[in-house]
């Protein structure tokens, strides 16, 4: 049986242009496949910076890819994901301080998708600390960005010279964050050397 990698917006945005395709693609020997929601997609319209930030988002070849893998949800699964979802915004608001690590604390689509790797059994990929927190709390799967990237290498999805551009394309666009900047010499030590 497949597991399904669900990315969260800013994963999609950091690794989307650069891995092609992203969304549907199978690797591992698990088997994984890449998916992702349209709440992903609606939070970078409703985001004027992040639509300024990835213009590259509205290409068609982008958007097509989107619309043809995108993970569809009948009734019952949105039911089922509306009740997680409010448990887990729930719990954000009991300890609001535990899950804010920078930035706001997990909102409404950090939650459905988290709740989408409980009903579904989804691993969820983000680089949000609170998620993670969140997520350690409740019992769920989560990966960073950088261990996604670093799986897509050892299953040849990708090699070495792109995880040097995405790396290069982060560092370009001032979205390197303190988990990728550590994983650069830990987990693809084989790649930049180990730091001094």
């Amino acid at each position: 049986m497949t597991t399904q990698v669900l990315l969260d917006t800013n994963t999609y945005l950091r690794l989307a242009k650069r891995i092609r395709p992203a969304v549907g693609r199978e690797f591992g020997q698990v088997p994984y496949v890449l998916v992702i929601l349209k709440a992903v997609e609606d939070e970078v319209y409703r985001n004027a910076r992040l639509r300024f930030l990835n213009p590259w988002f509205d290409e068609p070849e982008f958007v097509q890819e989107r619309l043809a893998k995108q993970t569809r949800l009948n009734a019952a699964e949105k039911q089922d994901l509306k009740l997680v979802q409010e448990v887990l915004l729930g719990t954000v608001q009991l300890d609001v301080a535990k899950y804010t690590t920078g930035r706001s604390p997990p909102g409404a689509t950090d939650c459905w998708l988290l709740a989408y790797g409980q009903v579904k059994g989804a691993i969820v990929v983000t680089d949000d600390l609170g998620m993670h927190t969140l997520a350690a709390d409740a019992g769920l799967k989560v990966w960073h960005g950088f261990e996604l990237l670093a799986k897509l290498r050892t299953a040849k999805i990708v090699d070495n010279d792109l995880v040097r551009q995405i790396y290069d394309a982060l560092e370009r666009n001032n979205d390197m964050t303190d988990t990728w900047r550590e994983a650069k010499h830990r987990e693809f030590s084989r790649i930049f050397g180990n730091k001094d």
